[in-house]
């Protein structure tokens, strides 16, 4: 069983930046696909980006070349690095891993276990 925590999440203004943190439970983090996808009220949950245990990142096209994705094996922990914000990536964004080396996933049925979830505002 892996447990996903987010945090990081709150009220930003458009333009601004945020950094999401989301740490994983278990000892073999470093074998995890990880991912982090966002849902909008009244909109399907959308992929915005992917690492693998082998350092692949992916990106979801409406967050390229402003968001970043990292992790830190040693910390248990994968970052979400969000700049120039919009308010259209007003969203819970969720966290989730798949236990499984060499892929990433770019949809949420692929990943096995999630996060709760934190909320990010961003005003005009």
């Amino acid at each position: 069983q892996v447990q996903l925590v987010e945090s990081g999440g709150g009220l930003v203004q458009a333009g601004g930046s945020l950094r999401l943190s989301c740490a994983a439970s278990g000892r073999t983090f470093s074998n995890y696909a990880m991912g982090w996808f966002r849902q909008a009220p009244g909109k399907e949950r959308e992929f915005v980006a992917a690492k693998n245990s082998r350092g692949a990142t992916y990106y979801g096209d409406s967050v390229k070349g402003r968001f970043t994705i990292s992790r830190d094996n040693a910390q248990n922990t994968v970052y979400l690095q969000m700049n120039s914000l919009k308010p259209e990536d007003t969203a819970v964004y969720y966290c989730a891993a798949k236990p499984t080396t060499g892929w990433a996933f770019i949809y949420s049925r692929d990943y096995d276990y999630w996060g709760q979830g934190t909320q990010v505002t961003v005003s005009s």
